[in-house]
């Protein structure tokens, strides 16, 4: 069913077992797992999916070896676990990545770190060498689940230098250990939904709708898109908003404070002498304020993160002039002879961390770990409500299945499948050797008669999801590529633009793409895209306008760029 079939469907018959609100990823992986089962389910997100907390992350799949800190064995393990089981299960998105931390001393820490992990102390204290050396081993222990990547190493200060030359001369050694990175974590949650949709005929998740209402046994919904509001009847709410779940909760009529979460900013840099000395793992360090902040490499550029201060409210996380100095000084802590300057940000983005609402001097010693929060039925409600907080895209699977076990138990529902070792997209079928990428990619040129080149691109961004898009584009009279990007073609943005909910050319730019994130775009591109994008959903001219400079807008208030008809996307704070 389209969009429009969906909201007559329930509106004719709006009684739903399972209403999930929020299209972030725990409310995307819970959505999947209950669709899985079998259960009639309903998500509806207020923006486009994946478009808030989950589009702000480091684009890491960690562990969060700085978490043994405070004492979060259990959510180190199970993400841990989590991350070796995504490297299987989206092989597409989700790669191993090399983290190096550069170490500056050998015993800091030694005496303070008891301290902090029993409670007593929330002081900062460099990490040393000794402590990271224990912290990495039991990080190692806990990673053997299904282990995929090597052990750590240390590295003294010759080998250091040889693999870093620009690498600050008080580093006395480096470690390296492994973890994974996933370039395009909106896509990731893009197929999820299809994945779920496609297995249950009675799943739906709907972008652009926003819970605006409640009590008794109603829900009100109201699509953002075109102003319409219609009701349904859950037997029972997830509260899967993230950072908005206490406002989603209010609009529920169940006011609670659930969320006392922190915002972190990141940059995307175009600096060629970083990307060089950055290499091809990720940089891990300690800033002078004790913060734990990154370098990671992202395609041709680097991504500079992050920050982690208070924030009231959600909507108002924007990228400040303080966090663009903050970040930039950062990088003369690890490489001092390298300057960033303003004018090398291609991009930035800032999200708030779903975390719990906890009294802590500082905002590193907040759990990171997830719970569900029940709100019984009464109070002017007939359905209860379980709140989503915390959580972590790494840990996203697990969070999902154990909220889905929660509903299952109510409704009295087996569990009929688990997705523990369940491919996501194009990760099913995934080829693995370099020689069955090769055949995989053969065969489509040869069954579509698809130019090579063009495959592989397609085949490198979708994994073995890039066969309907092949198909797709191979179908099409001609194919040409885009005059402004010559990385995509027409009918591939026509494929994505009917096949995975897009609605406005900021969901392309933004989340099924990565030309906004890698500065890649240009006036001229944007009004390409909505003449294809419009062909596909019928704008006229006047939509099509609406469309780029609505576009602009957000690039500009939401991610502090701006683009002019002479260069693509700068900084414009």
């Amino acid at each position: 069913m389209n969009r429009q079939e969906i909201i007559r469907h329930y509106q004719a018959h709006p009684q739903v077992p399972v209403l999930i609100v929020g299209g972030g990823v725990n409310g995307i992986a819970t959505f999947r797992d209950l669709a899985l089962q079998g259960v009639s389910v309903l998500l509806v997100e207020q923006n486009d999916f994946a478009s808030g907390a989950s589009a702000a992350s480091s684009h890491m799949v960690h562990g969060g070896i700085r978490y043994l800190e405070n004492g979060e064995f259990r959510l180190v393990n199970e993400a841990l676990h989590e991350r070796n089981r995504l490297l299987l299960n989206a092989p597409h998105y989700v790669k191993p990545l090399p983290t190096t931390i550069p170490l500056f001393k050998w015993f800091s820490g030694i005496f303070n770190a008891p301290f902090k992990f029993l409670g007593w102390s929330e002081k900062p204290s460099e990490r040393g060498i000794i402590i990271i050396k224990l912290g990495l081993m039991l990080y190692d222990f806990y990673a053997n689940f299904k282990r995929s990547m090597p052990t750590h190493e240390l590295r003294l200060q010759t080998e250091t230098r040889e693999m870093f030359p620009s690498i600050h001369p008080d580093v006395q050694m480096t470690a390296t250990y492994y973890d994974a990175w996933m370039p395009y974590p909106e896509r990731l949650c893009m197929e999820m939904v299809m994945d779920a949709q496609a297995e249950n005929p009675n799943a739906h998740a709907l972008n652009y709708m926003a819970v605006v209402g409640g009590g008794e046994n109603r829900v009100v919904i109201q699509d953002t898109l075109s102003g319409e509001r219609w009701v349904v009847h859950p037997q029972q709410v997830i509260n899967a908003a993230g950072p908005w779940i206490d406002f989603a909760n209010e609009a529920l009529q169940r006011p609670t404070h659930f969320i006392g979460g922190t915002k972190g900013s990141h940059l995307v840099i175009d600096h060629p002498e970083l990307r060089r000395n950055v290499g091809e793992g990720e940089i891990f360090f300690e800033n002078h304020d004790g913060r734990i902040t990154l370098m990671l490499p992202y395609f041709d550029r680097v991504m500079l993160g992050t920050t982690d201060i208070r924030i009231d409210h959600p909507d108002q996380a924007v990228l400040t002039a303080d966090e663009v100095e903050y970040m930039l000084d950062m990088v003369k802590r690890v490489f001092p002879s390298i300057t960033v300057q303003r004018e090398q940000i291609v991009f930035s983005f800032s999200g708030v961390r779903p975390l719990p609402s906890m009294d802590a001097n500082t905002t590193g010693q907040i759990s990171r770990d997830h719970s569900i929060r029940t709100l019984e039925a009464g109070n002017g409600t007939t359905y209860p409500i379980h709140a989503m907080v915390g959580g972590k895209w790494t840990t996203m699977r697990a969070f999902g299945e154990q909220m889905s076990d929660v509903v299952l138990t109510r409704l009295k529902h087996p569990r009929a499948h688990s997705t523990a070792d369940r491919a996501i997209g194009g990760g099913r079928d995934y080829p693995t050797t370099p020689e069955a990428q090769y055949d995989w990619q053969e065969r489509m040129v040869r069954e579509h008669e698809l130019d090579p080149s063009r495959v592989q691109t397609l085949f490198e961004r979708y994994g073995t999801y890039a066969e309907p898009i092949i198909a797709h584009c191979a179908n099409r009279p001609s194919d040409p590529l885009l005059t402004h990007h010559d990385g995509y073609s027409h009918g591939e943005v026509e494929f994505i633009t009917q096949h995975e909910q897009v609605h406005t050319l900021t969901d392309f730019v933004l989340r099924r793409s990565l030309m906004a994130m890698l500065g890649q775009l240009s006036l001229p591109l944007l009004h390409e895209l909505a003449g294809i994008m419009g062909d596909a959903l019928g704008w006229d001219e006047a939509q099509r306008l609406a469309q780029v400079e609505a576009t602009l807008q957000t690039l500009q208030s939401r991610h502090r760029v701006a683009l002019s008809p002479e260069q693509p996307s700068r900084l414009a704070l």
